[in-house]
């Protein structure tokens, strides 16, 4: 077998071979294999070893390259490969001494250096193969938002979609071809832009403006951001909710009985490394709780139909709401399957529910908050207060 690392990561631009450091060009003197994108492959014509493209879809390449094993082989990926970039799709089956990277300046880099941007500033997104609602949470005035796209349709796609959310205002950057001899940049209104030209590679620039509703940082958004039929855990109480479940940074939720999944929703919204799956019975439910998580750009909410306790997710959760489907059964499954430390929230509005959180805080502890909301209406000339129901509310570790 070669010496280890027998694999070189390289970074390229689209300035080729003149761009590479002189690590980077050495690697590619010893490789005897050489993978790549068609495109790359292209920026390097002196090469004087085999060559061979990378596969599209880019997964169907690892088992091709891991065969290699044994070879002095070079991949070369775009820029920087451990930022937005094919890195860790293949390092991931690697031992940390088989490889080595030698990364270029990545795109993000580039374009913050022609914008005159502050990079630490700027929201760094890769939608050349997400969808454009990523976008929505992050899309407020004064905010810069640095993307990659697909290609010169998607860049015009993505103008669209600014526009249709209340954003044609926003100021779009597109930046093609940077680094190399193809490179240009134009500036346009996002509802402007109507350029049929737009080259590969290319990168987008974005200044929101316009009239489009600003997602609230904080939690306990405003109901109308949610699709429901009135299955909706209401703001306050939302708010209410997602502080004792008190989401941290890559936790797992389960939210049982979810209803339009605001709340599951909200828990993927306070961290992008956060997961959730929400469990609803309701199949028109189940299909409206996934629409609003795609339409708030938090892909990473799986739904999951059926009715608790017989469905429940595999694995283990950080924490657990029970917003619907409260019953003695499920309190029970949970309590013999969670592991110790389960942070668990449940609300309740009937008697019953209430009788039930009541026994159960008395035998496991915890706290138990009863949530009593009244809202100003009129009431002749002048307004007086509305109740609405109260929710009770427990909040407990396993």
């Amino acid at each position: 077998m070669a010496d280890l690392p027998w694999l070189t990561i390289i970074g390229l631009g689209e300035d080729g071979a003149d761009g590479l450091s002189a690590a980077a060009s050495a690697a590619l003197e010893r490789a005897e294999l050489v993978f790549g994108a068609a495109r790359h492959l292209s920026l390097l014509p002196g090469l004087r070893c085999e060559a061979r493209a990378w596969p599209v879809p880019f997964a169907d390449g690892v088992p091709l390259l891991l065969a290699e094993r044994g070879r002095r082989v070079v991949l070369l990926a775009s820029g920087d490969p451990f930022w937005f970039g094919a890195g860790t799709s293949v390092t991931r089956h690697l031992a940390r001494e088989e490889w080595i990277a030698r990364p270029a300046p990545s795109s993000f880099a580039l374009a913050a250096s022609r914008l005159g941007w502050a990079l630490q500033d700027t929201l760094c997104l890769g939608l050349h193969a997400a969808p454009f609602g990523q976008l929505r949470p992050h899309l407020a005035p004064g905010q810069r938002l640095l993307v990659t796209v697909r290609d010169g349709a998607a860049a015009a796609a993505l103008a669209s979609y600014l526009a249709g959310e209340g954003f044609g205002a926003s100021e779009l950057h597109v930046l093609e071809a940077l680094g190399g001899a193809r490179e240009r940049g134009r500036s346009v209104r996002a509802d402007m832009l109507a350029w049929k030209d737009i080259a590969h590679p290319v990168m987008v620039g974005i200044e929101p403006a316009g009239e489009g509703a600003v997602l609230p940082l904080a939690s306990g958004r405003p109901d109308g951001w949610f699709e429901s039929d009135g299955q909706l855990t209401k703001q306050p109480v939302r708010a209410l909710t997602l502080s004792a479940l008190a989401p941290r940074a890559g936790e797992l939720l389960w939210d049982i009985g979810a209803g339009s999944g605001s709340i599951g929703i909200e828990w993927l919204l306070a961290h992008p490394a956060n997961r959730a799956i929400a469990v609803e019975a309701d199949p028109i439910r189940a299909a409206r709780a996934s629409d609003n998580a795609a339409r708030l750009g938090v892909d990473r909410l799986s739904v999951l139909q059926g009715r608790a306790p017989a469905v429940l997710p595999d694995g283990e959760p950080d924490a657990v709401f029970i917003g619907g489907g409260l019953s003695q059964a499920l309190l029970e499954a949970l309590w013999a399957s969670l592991p110790a430390g389960t942070r668990i929230v449940a609300n309740a509005v009937t008697l019953e529910s209430e009788a039930l959180l009541a026994r159960w805080h008395d035998a496991e502890g915890g706290n138990l908050l009863r949530i009593e909301l009244a809202d100003a209406v009129p009431l002749g000339t002048r307004h007086g207060w509305r109740s609405r129901y109260p929710v009770v509310q427990w909040s407990v570790a396993r």
